[in-house]
């Protein structure tokens, strides 16, 4: 079964510690990097000091260190499609993208909304580590792909759509910073684990009420044949991450197909100004003072890759 580490700090000290039951039991490495502390974590026995700490005592970092390449998946559960305007029956290709490092922030903290945003959007996404290098073409399937990812973790693909969409910026609309919580959990797997991975359930609420559920057997493109096609493209260190997509119930909702015609004859500038002034009758995006709580874990619990609970706060 999957061992959970969390990265803290205690007296302005970073340190990696076990997790378990809620109990924080430190490692004493200091403030390796994800990279290496995969590597610390497959070369010893990650034997816990004698001390321990309780949740309360120490304040969680993301498990996720930069520098790294953050490669995301767009669209990838046929629900999500759905609510985007797309087809499922018709998408044909995976769909990549990337994130700045920069927007790496605590999955304990604040989201910033900056000040020139008005459409904030929250996305809960299934993360993958990878331990191992990718600089060549591969065939990955169920048998080899523990062999590249080594961990999971929860993100939050936090999107300015008004950044994204119009500007067709989705590099700038994703990476603002804070604009991916990630962990508390670094879920360090072992041999045979990827088989529970469908089982995960995907949970994303806001202000207590839920706006996102699904499981990973959403995914409309599997872990193995997506990194597959990325090592056809893409070289990938050890520390690297791929989210996998969110499931439907994110703010953002495609115009009716009426309005979709309508907007396809129109100038740019002003089709644009019409679907903000749309998607801004829409009560879903976030706003100041909204609280945003997600899970993902197997109903089990035997892979549970801890809480996230986030404040949304407006740029000073």
């Amino acid at each position: 079964m999957a061992t959970n580490y969390i990265r803290f700090e205690k007296d302005k000290k970073v340190d990696w510690a076990k997790w378990e039951n809620g109990n924080v039991l430190p490692l004493g490495t200091g403030d390796l990097s994800t990279k290496d502390f995969l590597e610390f974590v497959k070369t010893n026995k990650t034997k816990s000091n004698s001390v321990s700490y309780k949740a309360k005592e120490i304040t969680l970092l993301s498990p996720i260190s930069a520098p790294c390449q953050i490669i995301c998946q767009g669209a990838n559960y046929k629900q999500h499609l759905i609510e985007s305007g797309l087809d499922p029956n018709e998408k044909n290709y995976n769909l990549f993208f990337t994130k700045s490092d920069a927007s790496i922030t605590s999955p304990m903290g604040e989201v910033i909304r900056p000040s020139h945003v008005r459409l904030l959007d929250y996305e809960i996404e299934l993360g993958l580590v990878f331990g191992k290098s990718i600089n060549k073409p591969l065939e990955i399937n169920s048998k080899n792909i523990s062999e590249y990812v080594s961990a999971l973790f929860m993100a939050n693909d936090i999107s300015a759509r008004d950044i994204q969409l119009p500007q067709m910026q989705w590099y700038k609309g994703k990476s603002y910073r804070s604009f991916l919580p990630a962990g508390p959990i670094l879920a360090v797997l072992e041999e045979g684990d990827f088989s529970l991975l469908e089982n995960l359930e995907l949970t994303l609420l806001v202000n207590d009420r839920v706006r996102q559920h699904d499981t990973i057997a959403g995914l409309v493109y599997k872990p193995e044949e997506t990194i597959q096609e990325l090592s056809r493209f893409c070289d990938i260190n050890p520390g690297d991450v791929l989210l996998t997509g969110t499931p439907s119930g994110c703010a953002l909702r495609a115009p009716g197909k009426l309005l979709q015609k309508i907007a396809a004859v129109l100038p740019e500038k002003k089709k644009w100004e019409l679907f903000v002034k749309g998607q801004l009758k829409r009560s879903e995006y976030l706003q100041p003072g909204d609280t945003i709580r997600s899970s993902i874990r197997t109903a089990d619990r035997r892979l549970d890759l801890g809480d996230q609970e986030l404040k949304v706060v407006q740029e000073k």
